[in-house]
């Protein structure tokens, strides 16, 4: 799970390089181990290949992918995820049980659970948690802060004009946590399994002032807590975060309340580049590495590593900045929805998905993936065709309108690999169609992502890994009202009050059945309104040496190295 930063979930194409040989041979940082008492199989070091810094390791803060893929493994929620899958299931909770109204869940807790720290998890360590979001106050109310909880439940108690769907958390024995929302949500409970909602430590966060966060909304400066004494109940514990070499290492929870880790110790070490990821893996220094280039998928396996391709869970889409609130930076041709029509009729994408994509990926009909309760089969499509998208265009009486085309440098994204190759193939669709195309390349962050949500760009390339398996994770982030009357900066700021109530009443209806109607009708209106274009899914993969054996790839990007074990 990759997340765009602030309002949306936040996260370098790989040209060919001479091969290296693989080495199988570990390197000075990565002895075997003999796995320890209570250890696993294998013992050792697991060298990581991260694509940058975590921002910091209070998960409750989190919003980027590195942050998650650390914190993954040091903390637990009341729910995770199927083993490379996207389903919820129990993890610190045994079940949980909701009321006829939807609005009380009942959760039965693991028994027997400690935090790393030696204090114990119960029911009133959940509840803890829960009072600690609903409470933050300051900038931990800003979007950079805690954008999934304000994502998920609303509003804090601080802010009485933005409600929250969170009413109460009581801890009806020590084994038995009840929660209370004010108003039926489809995101709940599966959003649980989110890393922003894992259980920690009351008396870590409260020893290392956890929610004493400085700075500014644009330049967050983090607590102690955050920084130095993460303290979860996860498989792996936190050891050290080395800021100045980019290293951050965890060891294995030796009293693990469940199948104990097989590795000693993983290292995660920054190598921004990818280029340099991939001669790294080649060269034996680390193990593994994210986002894979395609086209390196072959000559790596030729290698001798391992390529493993997750499912795909995400949508890349061009977003259009012609929404229809006034002084919204919008470009006026585009709030002519022949002109948007015109657009996705111009877009080749099944080249696209055929020459820039890794094989197993798919053309896009809406935003998002097929295997979500929801997608709609019978939504308004818009084909390939150069000659009715010049028809539009002269039908709105803008052909030749300039259309200034934002794209990112200096990142490779799950759903987009090579930025520059798709702006290429796009601008050359758009331009056969009869638009003039203006182009402007920002490094991705903060530059890119700024410049999106400022509405600077006309059309702009974005996109979206699912964070947990519910339309409204999808559609209702890009989609739904926000308290402007609005939605997204990333859609042009359009205001289309048919698709805020249809998706309000969508994630408020308690029938699973009738939601799937609802959130189908909502895809139906999202393409006939046509606020931007979905292009894409694209299954994403990370790569291994032929040494680790046990990683599962999830589609969520959500991988836990607790099953990994070494052989060399």
């Amino acid at each position: 799970m990759t997340r765009r930063r602030t309002t949306r979930a936040l996260a370098a194409s790989a040209a060919a390089l001479t091969a290296v040989t693989l080495s199988a041979c570990a390197s000075s940082d990565r002895d075997s181990g003999d796995g320890g008492e209570g250890g696993g199989e294998s013992g050792g070091t697991l060298v990581f290949g991260a694509a940058g810094d975590p921002a910091m390791l209070d998960p409750a803060f989190g919003s980027d992918g590195e942050t998650f893929r650390v914190s993954r493994q040091i903390f637990e929620g009341l729910l995770g995820n199927e083993l490379g899958g996207t389903d919820p299931v129990p993890e610190l909770a045994t079940d949980w049980e909701v009321s006829e109204d939807g609005l009380e869940y009942t959760f039965s807790l693991q028994e027997g659970v400690k935090f790393h720290d030696g204090t114990d998890f119960n029911a009133e360590a959940v509840c803890f948690n829960f009072d600690r979001w609903y409470n933050f106050e300051g900038l931990a109310t800003s979007p950079s802060a805690s954008y999934y909880y304000q994502a998920v439940f609303g509003g804090f108690a601080s802010t009485p004009d933005t409600p929250s769907i969170y009413e109460s958390c009581e801890a009806t024995d020590e084994n038995t946590a009840v929660i209370n929302l004010t108003q039926v949500t489809s995101k709940f409970p599966s959003a649980l399994a989110l890393p922003s909602f894992s259980i920690q430590s009351p008396t870590a966060l409260e020893e290392y002032d956890a929610d004493n966060l400085s700075g500014s909304e644009d330049s967050l400066t983090y607590s102690e807590y955050a920084m130095e004494h993460p303290v979860g109940t996860g498989p792996f514990k936190f050891d050290s975060w080395d800021r100045g070499n980019g290293e951050v290492t965890i060891v294995r929870n030796d009293d693990y309340w469940g199948e104990k880790a097989k590795l000693d110790e993983v290292i995660f070490r920054t190598i921004s580049d990818g280029n340099t990821r991939r001669q790294e893996l080649q060269a034996g220094s680390i193990d593994g590495y994210d986002f894979v280039a395609p086209a390196d998928y072959d000559s790596l396996e030729g290698e001798g590593a391992q390529v493993l391709v997750r499912d795909p869970f995400n949508i890349l889409y061009l977003g259009m900045n012609g929404g229809n609130v006034p002084d919204s930076g919008a470009n006026p041709a585009l709030q002519d929805v022949r002109v948007r029509q015109a657009i996705a009729h111009a877009i080749d994408r099944e080249t696209i998905v055929n020459s820039l994509l890794p094989e197993g990926a798919e053309a896009a009909t809406q935003f998002m993936p097929p295997t979500v309760d929801g997608w709609a089969d019978d939504v308004t499509t818009y084909e390939y065709d150069v000659e009715k998208a010049k028809s539009l265009l002269a039908e709105a009486g803008a052909t030749g309108t300039t259309l200034r085309f934002f794209y990112p440098t200096d990142v490779s994204r799950p759903y987009l690999p090579d930025p520059a190759a798709m702006f290429q193939v796009i601008s050359q669709n758009l331009t056969d169609a009869g638009f003039t195309v203006q182009p402007t390349a920002l490094p991705w962050n903060p530059d890119y992502l700024n410049a999106v949500q400022a509405g600077g760009a006309d059309i702009h390339l974005l996109g979206w890994t699912g964070d947990y398996n519910d339309a409204y994770n999808f559609i209702g982030t890009f989609f739904a009202e926000a308290s402007n009357n609005q939605a997204s900066a990333e859609f042009g700021a359009f205001s289309a009050p048919e698709i805020f109530a249809a998706l309000a009443e969508a994630d408020q209806e308690p029938d699973p059945a009738n939601r799937t109607e609802q959130y189908q009708e909502a895809n139906r209106l999202i393409m006939d309104y046509l606020p931007g274009v979905p292009i894409s899914h694209s299954p994403p993969a990370l790569v291994v040496s032929e040494r680790v054996q046990g990683l599962e790839p999830s589609p969520l990007t959500a991988e836990v190295f607790s099953t990994v074990s070494l052989n060399d």
